[in-house]
């Protein structure tokens, strides 16, 4: 079961690289309560319009070529699952390569189907917070 979990994740990396809206858009469970939380200010949006919206802005930016998973930890119960991970996006911005560290909360409902999310959260880690404290003071 936390291989299928875990093969919606690849599948995304895979669709989000090739910049294939549909792929990405069948990974999402099909109603529209789905969300998403990304790393910019503005990046909060429900439904699958909105959704795909943002990936396609994310696309026009930017070209993803690789995703790479560090830590992760599946919790599975039931019919839902959480998927906490870690990874380094790599990118090429403005003809720039650059790696983005993310961290990623994934929430999963299982169907007929397979597994599909419900919502994605992304986040950086806070660049002020020093090692062992709670919270950013820079």
């Amino acid at each position: 079961m936390e291989a299928e979990i875990l093969a919606t994740l690849e599948e995304y990396a895979s669709a989000y690289c090739a910049k294939d809206l549909d792929r990405l858009m069948a990974l999402f469970d099909e109603g529209d309560d789905i969300s998403i939380i990304g790393t910019g200010a503005d990046e909060l949006c429900a439904g699958r319009a909105a959704i795909r919206e943002l990936f396609a802005r994310n696309f026009a930016e930017a070209t993803a070529e690789k995703f790479e998973w560090h830590w992760t930890k599946v919790t599975v119960r039931g019919d839902t699952a959480v998927v906490a991970t870690t990874l380094t996006i790599y990118l090429v911005l403005d003809g720039e390569k650059i790696q983005v560290p993310i961290r990623w909360t994934v929430a999963l409902c299982r169907k007929s189907s397979g597994w599909l999310w419900l919502h994605r959260h992304a986040s950086a880690a806070a660049g002020g917070q020093d090692e062992g404290t709670a919270y950013p003071t820079k």
